[in-house]
């Protein structure tokens, strides 16, 4: 019965691979690249749901409202909230769509709750959390400081070269009579942004549309260093979410039913 929904996973297995390098080149993901995706897999899930309606299961109705309201929290994440980028949301909306059930047992068995687009969005988060770890350490290894906060989510790069790095700028800068004058934007403020609209400082955009941003520039370029957000897309720890969901399961919960173990 969930044999077409291996189908659709391959289907989306490649086509996050391809997404994950068009992201990291170009910091873009046109919309075109999910259709092969879902011309596969949305035949594969009406195939299946028609089989568990066949059979009489009664969990197609809960699968298909969990799959709604999922959609529609992607969806309002990105268009209302700005929390997720829209190659983000449209990758987890149409992952949702496609591959509601899980298509084979993994290795740490089904969750609690075995919803698989659930899961391929908590292993993606958890993934990206383990990120600023790494950061950290390699701030420190480098010799970089800043307040611990944008130790673990950025880094400092060379003014002069700011449009050859992929980031959000962490920092406010004016140009005063007494020279440039700095402040380390907060996660408060940079959220609010977020929330309301307002584009932060993206590194690409002073890249692909100097004209517009000369000011930014000549200022980025007069300072020796400029802390900047770690700059690698979501569209990668989606992807990763997605493999280890399928092989491995739910990494919370199963670092959940560890705990509960020892303890």
């Amino acid at each position: 019965m969930i044999e077409p929904l291996l189908i659709s996973s391959v289907a989306v297995i490649i086509t996050l691979l391809y997404a994950s390098v068009r992201d990291l080149r170009e910091r873009r993901v046109p919309f075109k690249t999910w259709y092969p995706m879902v011309a596969v897999g949305i035949p594969m899930v009406i195939w299946t749901y028609t089989v568990l309606f066949m059979t009489g299961s009664g969990s197609i109705f809960g699968y298909i409202f969990l799959t709604a309201l999922l959609c529609f929290m992607f969806y309002f994440s990105s268009a209302y909230l700005h929390l997720f980028g829209g190659a983000d949301a449209w990758a987890f909306i149409f992952i949702t769509m496609m591959i509601p059930l899980y298509p084979v047992e993994p290795l740490w068995g089904y969750p609690a709750i075995a919803f698989f687009p659930l899961t391929v969005l908590i292993n993606a988060v958890v993934l990206n959390i383990v990120t600023p770890l790494g950061i950290l350490l390699y701030n420190l290894y480098k010799g970089n400081k800043a307040p611990l906060f944008y130790m673990l989510v950025g880094f400092p790069v060379e003014g002069k070269n700011i449009t050859d790095s992929f980031g959000f700028i962490m920092e406010d800068i004016e140009e005063t009579d007494e020279g440039l004058k700095r402040r380390y934007i907060s996660f408060s403020e940079s959220l609010k942004r977020m929330i309301s609209g307002k584009r932060r400082m993206y590194t690409g955009d002073l890249k692909n549309h100097p004209e517009e941003y000369e000011k930014e520039i000549r200022l980025y370029k007069r300072c020796k260093s400029v802390w900047i957000s770690f700059g690698v897309p979501f569209i990668v720890p989606i992807l990763f979410g997605f493999v280890t969901a399928l092989v491995a399961g739910d990494i919370l919960y199963e670092v959940f039913i560890l705990i509960s173990g020892v303890i």
